[in-house]
């Protein structure tokens, strides 16, 4: 027989720029087998001065191969993921209450690669952060979310699918990708990069020029 207890964790987040001056903040959430500590690295060309960028990390770290070595995390799995789900929203709210408390930005922007797509789009939905841009990056939008009951969510934000000509998780689906958002009750800007299953610098960038006054 199953049984479930509820208990305090510990997680961790990484962070770049400097909060005291940016005008924006970003909440960015990795891929599947990824770490914070690497995935912010691919945002360090935004203005460090005007963008504060913040990567939580997914609660399932793990060794990516064997039971040594080089670890990776995880936002959750098949097991258990209605927990998984809400205590990924509980970790985020806290965590967007704890960043917001004592400023006011500009624009907020949050950004889900991959697995983390899933997480952000869930959470964007229903959550407290209200972003101003959501970007899925190179992820499939859940079919679980309805977005009538979205207490803000991508009816109110400025939404983007980001995904690279050769990715190799989606060869052959662009057509089905569109044909998904153009059925949508909210608007989502398509764009693609020259590159793979990746953040491409120059694309985020665009983003970024693009909701930044």
């Amino acid at each position: 027989m199953e049984h479930k207890i509820t208990i305090s964790k510990t997680v961790r987040y990484f962070t770049h720029g400097n909060p005291e001056t940016a005008e924006n903040i970003w909440i960015v959430l990795h891929g599947y087998s990824q770490l914070a500590e690497f995935f912010i690295r691919k945002f360090q060309q935004l203005d460090p001065e005007k963008n504060f960028v913040v990567a939580p990390e997914g609660f399932h770290r793990f060794y990516r191969k064997g039971t040594s070595g080089r670890v990776g995390a995880s936002w959750m799995t098949k097991e258990a993921r209605l927990d998984d789900i809400e205590d990924n929203h509980n970790y985020l709210n806290q965590l967007a209450d704890q960043l917001l408390k004592n400023k006011n930005y500009k624009q907020r922007f949050l950004l889900g690669f991959s697995q983390g797509g899933a997480t952000a789009s869930r959470w964007h939905n229903s959550g407290n952060f209200n972003a101003d841009n959501f970007v899925l990056w190179a992820s499939v939008f859940p079919s679980d979310i309805s977005i009538e009951d979205g207490k803000s969510g991508m009816l109110n934000s400025n939404n983007y699918f980001v995904i690279g000509d050769a990715d190799e998780f989606f060869q052959g689906k662009m057509e089905e990708v569109k044909s998904f958002f153009e059925k949508q009750k909210f608007k989502t800007k398509i764009k693609t990069f020259d590159g793979n299953h990746d953040v491409d610098v120059t694309t985020l960038l665009e983003i970024a020029e693009e909701n930044i006054f």
